[in-house]
């Protein structure tokens, strides 16, 4: 037991932790943007909002958002400790930068992590805090469901405990649920937050674009087999898809807010 915690505490455990952590983190980056996604799908926020009810009340998933942010929490914990530990051991800079071939993004990981978890805090705080915690509106939608067309309407909950309701009126489908997409189309039409949001992705991008491969590498999960199939993936899918298909989002919802 005392080798296992030794082991944790040193900067190997500390590194192979963050790269445990990041790499669930990567995953639900995928799983964050499928979901999100939605918010194109042209319906009011019809299919979004049955997503971000069921995100936020169907209880494995609520568990599984919870031990995300516990990983958040280590992963950030984890990288200030290193940084420091890093710091203490070469308190003076290099005279004269070393030429190793590291990348910008690998010399400022601090800095990306940082602008990254800011982002978190007032993103969470904005969206989810304000969805799980305020009393927010609410949205009626009536489904045809013989020729699928579609109508939506505000709705005025009966009391203050309601959350969500699914009736069925003939061959009409009555969903009434509380109204996220509201919610997200209001900030994305705030030029400030639509900028901070940019700047958060591009942290993301250059943040992926060395902390993917990193994380294989520490975890021993890297080969010369499989490296370029892993450097492929960590520029590619995480580094400039996920972040450009999340910048779309606010782009887009500021451009239909000026129109």
């Amino acid at each position: 037991m005392q080798g296992f915690k030794q082991f944790f505490r040193s900067s190997l455990g500390r590194k192979l932790i963050m790269s445990m952590t990041g790499l669930f983190l990567c995953l639900f980056l995928i799983v964050h943007l499928g979901g999100n996604l939605t918010l194109f799908a042209g319906d009011e926020g019809y299919t979004f909002n049955i997503y971000a009810h069921f995100m936020t009340h169907f209880l494995p998933v609520e568990i599984i958002g919870y031990v995300l942010y516990v990983s958040i929490l280590i992963h950030a914990f984890y990288a200030l400790a290193l940084t420091i530990s890093n710091r203490r051991a070469r308190p003076v800079k290099y005279a004269i930068a070393p030429k190793g071939g590291a990348s910008w993004a690998s010399l400022n990981m601090g800095l990306l992590g940082s602008i990254i978890f800011l982002f978190l805090v007032i993103h969470m705080t904005n969206f989810w805090g304000r969805y799980k915690f305020t009393e927010g509106t609410y949205r009626e939608y009536r489904k045809d469901l013989l020729t699928g067309q579609l109508t939506s309407t505000v709705y005025v909950p009966p009391s203050p405990d309601f959350e969500y309701a699914v009736t069925q009126e003939q061959h009409i489908e009555v969903v009434r649920v509380k109204d996220l997409y509201a919610i997200v189309a209001h900030s994305f039409s705030l030029l400030w937050y639509v900028l901070l949001y940019l700047v958060a992705m591009v942290a993301v991008a250059y943040h992926m674009y060395h902390g993917f491969q990193s994380a294989f590498q520490t975890a021993g999960l890297a080969s010369r087999r499989y490296t370029p199939v892993v450097k492929f993936i960590g520029i590619w899918l995480f580094a400039v898809i996920i972040p450009l298909a999340f910048a779309s989002m606010p782009i887009v919802f500021y451009i239909k807010s000026l129109l």
